[in-house]
């Protein structure tokens, strides 16, 4: 499986379900009395689902690191997504939010999902491929779609995952209740905060692209093409901080979710 920072993880999620929680509305949350968040990280979901819930929300995360802000918000549990360390039926809804996207089998978690679930198991997952960017800096949009691909056609599992969560659910022999659709919309815009800021100095350096270089020479990818990619993407970041400076640079990137919820059988 593959691990993220907590600031990865903080800066990706950030805003998330801030402005509808119109797709979380199958999840029933309003009457649960105990709820599992598998792969919590550092807690966004958590506090989303503690905060639509009476009952109690525990977050599970394999990476123990992760859990000290997770804890902040929810009580938290060391563990791993194929071998949750809780007995049959402790709880009646298990969720994850772009956890099956990192997962080799993702099936085998929502089988155990669905063993520590006496209702509902539910995977909230993007669809990687099809994220969409718009952006004042002309080169910015082509040179986002040229990055993903290399790194999709790099990563060992399948990021594009999003609705086909629901044929994990079918091998996992958990009946399908729906799927939902959610846009994850994040803006960047004047004034600019000191994480747009980071960004565009991440960008300016390569430095985003560098930590993503061994993942895309595993696909189709040569040295000489993540060289050229890599001049040009921060030929790019140039640009943006230029714009930055003078407080005309805007970016968009919309992330398309899929909330797929499954009911146990009895």
């Amino acid at each position: 499986m593959r691990r993220f920072s907590a600031d990865y993880l903080t800066r990706t999620r950030e805003g998330m379900w801030a402005d509808s929680r119109e797709a979380l509305a199958p999840l029933a949350l309003d009457s649960r009395e105990r709820v599992l968040d598998v792969g919590c990280g550092t807690g966004e979901l958590s506090r989303v689902l503690a905060a639509e819930s009476p009952g109690e929300v525990v977050g599970c995360d394999a990476d123990p690191a992760l859990l000290a802000s997770a804890r902040e918000a929810v009580p938290v549990v060391a563990g791993d997504a194929t071998r949750l360390p809780f007995a049959d039926d402790a709880f009646d809804l298990v969720v994850c939010q772009a956890l099956l996207i990192n997962l080799p089998d993702p099936a085998a978690a929502v089988r155990e999902f669905a063993r520590v679930s006496a209702d509902l198991v539910a995977a909230i997952e993007p669809d990687n491929g099809a994220v969409r960017v718009d952006s004042t800096v002309a080169r910015e949009a082509a040179l986002e779609r040229r990055a993903r691909r290399a790194y999709l056609d790099g990563v060992e599992t399948d990021v594009t995952l999003g609705a086909d969560a629901r044929e994990a659910f079918a091998a996992a022999g958990v009946d399908l209740v729906g799927t939902r659709r959610y846009d994850h919309d994040r803006t960047v815009e004047p004034p600019y905060d000191e994480r747009a800021l980071a960004a565009a100095r991440r960008k300016a350096t390569g430095a985003g692209l560098a930590d993503d270089r061994e993942t895309m020479l595993r696909g189709e990818l040569t040295e000489d093409g993540y060289d050229d990619l890599r001049s040009a993407w921060r030929e790019m970041g140039r640009a943006v901080i230029d714009q930055m400076g003078d407080r005309e640079y805007r970016r968009r990137e919309v992330v398309p979710f899929y909330v797929t919820a499954g009911r146990v059988p009895e």
